[in-house]
């Protein structure tokens, strides 16, 4: 492709971009292809020849946007929002045109520096403390593992990398019974194995039970187990409940055990003075990471960790062969020491297009506006007859569940999970479902970056309408 070419595909591709935007919110939410069915629309094997340009744009319009789930669209309610925005998109292109490796200081000395601003910047936007400094990872997964590994090196006096676990004792780590599955996985990835993954009870609310946590530590300790990290939540997947940092906090300070908090979707709350009530005991945290990439309007990947002590991160992870070597060692940030990946996008440029674009009151009035959806709807289920809400609503999201007279819970369960798929299939939004105390909940997030009150009202009226008909038709799900 000559520069001529890619002028015009470029500018075609731009256009694709804004249109898309401009009518997302009239395309089916959720794919309806079936299984294999776009594997089965594309060749089994690749072109001996080159192909025009055309061709591809061609085909991803007919076989790859109908295999598509539009998380760009308002009325996407479903898992967790993973939201874009124009500015976001603009620089992800310079990103890619780049093509910069960011690994250290070296390969891309703005970069570095630009990330290290761009931490500060969302360090005091999120009210977060002076002596925290961040990097930006890829995922809340990757983040969350990095701390697993880092309380191990810690509790090991940094032995373990080098030595391996047989001599660190058995290793415990403790999340609530809601927390999310990274745990569980970063676990078994960084050696501790996944049955040393202490599941903590939780109070009414789903916060982790700070009493329950210190019998566990305790008891752990008189069996001879050595406590070494604990995780918690702000806003769990399945309901959005809050930890309580400061009570948790305290235990952690006694009994010398890393404090990481997941606030992976939660944490961009912090940008709003209000929302600082889930940060209280911020003081005990060694490390806390949240996604700009879900809820702060900055396209996937980009996730902001922060630790107290970046040596201890770094000594963690610092690997140096000969090809590493600089001469600038030690006197600026090598990114590749602070997680498991050598390799580095580019994603604080992003992150800068969208701060600076929206700027902090923007952004703050957008978020502001999603939590006052998710209460707003959440006063409407309240105000409903056969409408019951499941959990508190701190954030972006409603969990609640439809309990007509004269059926049993188990009933109930069958009828909102056909309730759920027979919205779904109409195309027009798009709900997933959790479960809680074992019952099945529907669960709705207002936290896409376009959404606006009527989208929200439009949803809950077609819930409504599916409800009554579904419960009246015995369980039939052919309603328009």
């Amino acid at each position: 492709m000559d520069s001529d070419e890619f002028r015009k595909y470029g500018h075609e591709i731009v256009e694709w971009i804004a249109r898309y935007y401009e009518t997302v919110e009239n395309m089916p939410v959720k794919a309806r292809t079936a299984p294999g069915e776009v594997k089965g629309a594309l060749p089994a094997i690749p072109p001996t020849g080159s192909e025009s340009f055309d061709l591809f744009l061609k085909d991803f319009d007919e076989i790859i946007m109908p295999g598509i789930t539009h998380w760009q669209s308002p009325s996407f309610f479903a898992y967790f929002p993973a939201n874009s925005s124009p500015p976001s998109v603009l620089a992800e292109m310079l990103t890619a045109a780049l093509g910069a490796q960011c690994m250290i200081w070296e390969t891309s000395p703005a970069a570095t520096e630009l990330e290290e601003r761009m931490m500060e910047w969302l360090r005091g936007m999120t009210g977060l403390p002076s002596s925290f400094e961040g990097v930006i990872q890829d995922s809340a997964s990757s983040a969350t593992l990095a701390a697993l590994i880092t309380a191990r090196e810690r509790a090991t006096q940094f032995m373990s990398n080098s030595r391996g676990l047989s001599e660190a004792g058995r290793l415990r780590v403790y999340a609530s019974t809601q927390a999310h599955s990274s745990v569980e996985k970063g676990a078994g990835v960084a050696g501790f194995g996944r049955e040393n993954l202490v599941r903590i009870p939780v109070n009414s609310d789903f916060s982790m039970d700070p009493g329950a946590l210190k019998q566990a530590i305790e008891e752990d300790i008189s069996a001879g187990y050595v406590p070494c990290c604990v995780v918690a939540t702000m806003g769990t997947t399945g309901v959005t409940a809050v930890d309580p940092l400061r009570p948790v906090g305290e235990i952690c300070r006694e009994k010398n055990i890393w404090l990481h908090v997941d606030g992976a979707l939660g944490g961009t709350a912090l940008l709003l003075p209000e929302m600082r009530w889930m940060a209280d005991g911020m003081e005990y945290v060694d490390s806390i990471v949240f996604n700009p990439h879900k809820w702060m309007f900055t396209n996937f990947d980009c996730s902001a960790y922060f630790v107290r002590d970046a040596a201890g991160l770094i000594r963690t992870f610092e690997i140096l062969p000969e090809y590493l070597r600089t001469r600038t060692r030690g006197l600026v940030n090598d990114y590749r020491d602070w997680g498991i990946p050598l390799g580095r996008r580019f994603r604080a440029l992003k992150l800068w297009a969208v701060i600076r674009t929206y700027g902090v009151e923007r952004l703050q009035s957008m978020i502001r506006e999603h939590i006052r959806l998710a209460k707003m709807l959440a006063q409407l289920i309240e105000s409903e007859r056969n409408f019951i809400l499941m959990a508190p609503v701190h954030l972006n999201t409603v969990c609640f569940r439809y309990l007509p007279e004269g059926i049993s819970a188990d009933e109930a369960d069958g009828l909102n999970e056909r309730i759920n798929h027979a919205l779904n299939d109409t195309g027009k939004i798009y709900l997933t479902h959790t479960r809680v105390d074992g019952r099945y909940v529907m669960r709705m997030v207002t936290a896409q970056t376009n959404v606006e009150e009527k989208h929200v009202l439009r949803a809950w009226a077609m819930i409504k309408e599916y409800a009554s008909a579904l419960s009246s038709k015995d369980g039939a799900v052919d309603v328009d």
